[in-house]
Order: C-alpha cells, then structure tokens, then sequence
C-alpha cells in the first residue's frame, strides 16, 4: 500500500531535517523544532525516521516529543493562543479568561476550535508579569489582556477566512 499523497509530503519534511541537521550535536531537538516550523507540528509517523536516523529507540524521541509541552503532535488550529498559567497572570484574571474561552467561545485549554480558526494551549511564564495576564496570540506578546480583547481577537480570527 503506497503513502497517500499529504502523508508523504509530510515524511518529506522530516527526512529533509533529518539529513540536514543529523550531525549536530544534540541533533534530536533542532530536528524535531525544524519538522514543526516547517509543518506546525510533529507528526507521529515521524518518530520512527527520526529514531532510526538519530540511532535512538522509539521511546526516546516520544518521551522528548510529550515532554515539552511546545511540539504539537496534531496540526494547531490556523490561529495559536498561548494563555500564560503562571502565578502572576492567576493572580490578575487568566483563570477567568481561560473560563471564557471555554464556557462562551467554546475553547477549552489544549483544544482547538470546532471551526479549526483557533488553537488554546498553556504556556507557563512569558515574562511579562508587569503586565499580566498575559499571552501569545500568534507569536505575538499581549498584555493586559482582558474579556473584550480576547473576544475581539476571536471574533477577527474567525473572520479571516482562513489567513494568518
């Protein structure tokens, strides 16, 4: 049975970071950063590759995979929210924003959005405690984020239709 056509895109991805940064020290890492800038994530089928050509047993890539919590082992949502969960930012509202991701927009942490726009996941200090709570909305640093923020920032991801 052949490789459907995304499948094997996807491998292509993996086995071209592999031989590029194969010789590295500490190879496993860069590789597994690399597969998930260029695809959004790691795919399981790519552990196998990357165990064989690192010379590293399966358990060992997946126990670096699920053990930092940035790689995604499934595609994110076309928009990435990181809600910062440190003790500064619960202090100052994330756990309520966090409530109304979940109970108005429908978002609970580490999901992504039935409509695929949007993408919740946890992330544990940005630094920016001064100005919390903060997040990461698409790699960009906000702070004082607050209700309506947040909903307005919802409201114009699922209107984009699509874009980044």
């Amino acid at each position: 049975m052949s490789a459907s056509p995304q499948s094997a895109a996807l491998l292509a991805v993996v086995d071209a970071a592999i031989a590029r940064l194969r010789d590295l020290p500490g190879a496993l890492l860069p590789i597994l950063h690399a597969i998930q800038h260029e695809l959004g994530f790691v795919p399981p089928a790519a552990i196998e590759p990357i165990a064989k050509g690192l010379n590293l047993s399966h358990a060992e890539v997946h126990g670096v995979i699920t053990f930092y919590h940035d790689f995604r082992t499934a595609p994110p949502g076309r928009h990435v929210l990181k809600l910062c969960r440190a003790e500064a930012c619960q202090a100052t509202g994330c756990e309520r924003l966090e409530t109304r991701l979940a109970e108005k927009h429908g978002l609970p942490m580490g999901a992504t959005s039935a409509d695929g726009s949007v993408t919740l996941e946890p992330v544990y200090c940005l630094g920016n405690c001064a100005l919390s709570p903060s997040a990461l909305l698409d790699g960009k640093l906000v702070g004082r984020l607050t209700e309506a923020r947040l909903d307005a920032w919802l409201a114009a991801c699922k209107g984009d239709g699509g874009r980044r």
